[in-house]
């Protein structure tokens, strides 16, 4: 049984949200469905027909990543509703940071409701090995979503991305944020709905990152981080804002900002720069839509919209919205040298830092007797 979504409750000021948000977006009115292949594993794995704690009835797996495998299901216990099961590999739930990052997934998960924002379901009296359970959805995520299309359309691009800011706006409103915002964590769903997924990061706002992100790396993803995430800054709304951001400029370009082979590289050019202009990638685009893309994506946390409101009324009016000239003043990332992304020069550095210091100390001790 596919769960229809319920009419979504907007923003603040925000206006009502049609029951089907993406009828009227193009490329959403014929969505695949799309699951990952699922290589063999030496993993322990629950076999089909299986019943999970005399509740879950196994059917098959859908997908495995790095961090877990994900099961459909379906609830005896619920007239057979259809659920995804995820499984952590043995490595995550064997590690003590990996085993947290899961748990707090599925806590982070059980404190939202709001229709664009994958719905997670609480289970008592579990058995053996941990899993979470949410809600199971029939389409494709946003990054598998006709990539040969790109660009979007405009109005589509900006419809799908107002969307997503209901749902992390959900999320703000109650202290938490995303962190990892990117197309493969959006599923545009068959129903013509959308879900933001993957709460692992999320966490409330904070002025640097947690010992546990720094400890196992595990804290965004290059391409969508904001430049306060690579500098290890204070985390607030902002941020989701600029990862968001950078979800729009790729529908609005088919690219990412800073585009580069080495994503660190990428990463570390929007510390020292600007991105190139979206209507030099795309003439097609309106100067609003440029606008609203470029003030998502400043590199000051407080040049940036303010939160998801702000940035989801200028999505819903872009005819409205106030030119700044953001483009006339973009500047071109400067060259910045990171020890993080060039081992061999931090080795250098580090190396002839030592000869030096040797060389001195060698001189200091045997002169200053003599100078005294």
């Amino acid at each position: 049984m596919i769960q229809e979504s319920a009419t979504p409750m907007p923003l603040h000021g925000a206006a009502p949200t049609a029951a089907l948000p993406l009828a009227d977006v193009t490329c959403c009115r014929a969505v695949p469905e799309v699951c990952g292949s699922v290589e063999p594993s030496a993993e322990p794995q629950l076999r089909p027909d299986q019943v999970l704690d005399g509740r879950f009835l196994i059917r098959a797996a859908i997908n495995r990543n790095g961090m877990a495998t994900i099961y459909r299901a379906e609830d005896l216990s619920n007239q057979g509703r259809e659920v995804a099961i995820k499984v952590p590999l043995l490595g995550v739930e064997s590690s003590p940071g990996g085993f947290a990052h899961f748990r707090h997934e599925e806590e982070i998960g059980l404190r939202l409701a709001h229709p664009f924002l994958l719905r997670f379901h609480p289970v008592a009296g579990k058995g053996g090995r941990p899993y979470l359970v949410t809600e199971y959805l029939r389409g494709c995520t946003l990054d598998r979503l006709a990539p040969a299309a790109r660009p979007l359309a405009e109005a589509d691009a900006l419809k799908i991305t107002g969307l997503i800011c209901e749902g992390v706006g959900h999320m703000h409103e109650r202290g938490v944020i995303h962190r990892d915002l990117k197309p493969s964590n959006i599923m545009i769903c068959r129903d013509q709905t959308l879900r933001v997924m993957d709460f692992g990061l999320a966490s409330a706002p904070m002025r640097r990152r947690s010992v546990f992100a720094r400890l196992t790396g595990i804290f965004g993803t290059p391409e969508y981080m904001a430049p306060e995430q690579v500098e290890n800054g204070p985390i607030d709304e902002r941020t989701d804002v600029y990862g968001l951001g950078v979800i729009l400029y790729e529908l609005l370009t088919g690219s990412v900002p800073f585009q580069d082979g080495d994503p660190w590289e990428s990463a570390y050019k929007r510390t020292a720069g600007d991105p190139i202009a979206p209507r030099k990638l795309n003439p097609g685009l309106s100067p609003q839509a440029e606008e609203i893309v470029l003030h998502a994506l400043q590199r000051r946390p407080r040049d940036r919209y303010p939160g998801m409101a702000a940035f989801a009324a200028d999505l819903r009016a872009p005819a409205g919205v106030r030119m700044t000239g953001h483009a006339g003043r973009l500047q071109p990332p400067r060259k910045k040298i990171s020890l993080q992304t060039t081992p061999v020069i931090a080795g250098l550095l580090l190396g002839f830092g030592a000869i030096a210091f040797f060389i001195l100390l060698f001189f200091v001790l045997r002169y200053w007797p003599s100078a005294r």
